[in-house]
């Protein structure tokens, strides 16, 4: 969380100011990390249009840390170009997506399968409660 909440942050001072151009900016991150936007993510994922459920919440460990890698590499080169307006973020955005899409897909080849998921984790997590109720979830 924190890591968006400095990107979010980055973007207010960068002249991002409505929560459809927040929406835009991380949808150019995702489609660059991981070639679809945060919809058809939710789509993936088989988690439904109207659920308040967090597309967070249900993506695996890596997809988590390569959603966090576009994010903080987006961050970091805003705090070093300082873009002004939308155009200039969206750029920034697909080259913060971009590093972790790379990243992305240099770990798919070594480990052998794709890091995208359909694998809900909020759902296993809660199959594994009913399982066995005595095993707390942190």
């Amino acid at each position: 969380m924190a890591i968006r909440q400095n990107l979010t942050g980055e973007w207010k001072e960068r002249e991002i100011q409505s929560q459809k151009d927040y929406s835009i900016l991380t949808a150019e991150i995702s489609k660059a990390t991981f070639g679809i936007t945060p919809s058809e993510y939710r789509k993936l994922k088989n988690i439904p249009e109207k659920s308040k459920s967090n597309l967070r919440d249900n993506m695996t460990d890596l997809e988590l840390i390569f959603t966090m890698l576009g994010e903080k590499v987006t961050t970091e080169i805003s705090q070093n170009e300082k873009p002004k307006g939308m155009p200039q973020n969206k750029k920034v955005a697909k080259r913060g997506g971009g590093v972790a899409g790379k990243a992305r897909e240099e770990t798919e080849k070594e480990i052998g399968r794709n890091v995208i998921s359909e694998e809900n984790f909020l759902g296993e997590a809660d199959e594994v409660k009913k399982l066995n109720p005595s095993k707390k979830q942190d």
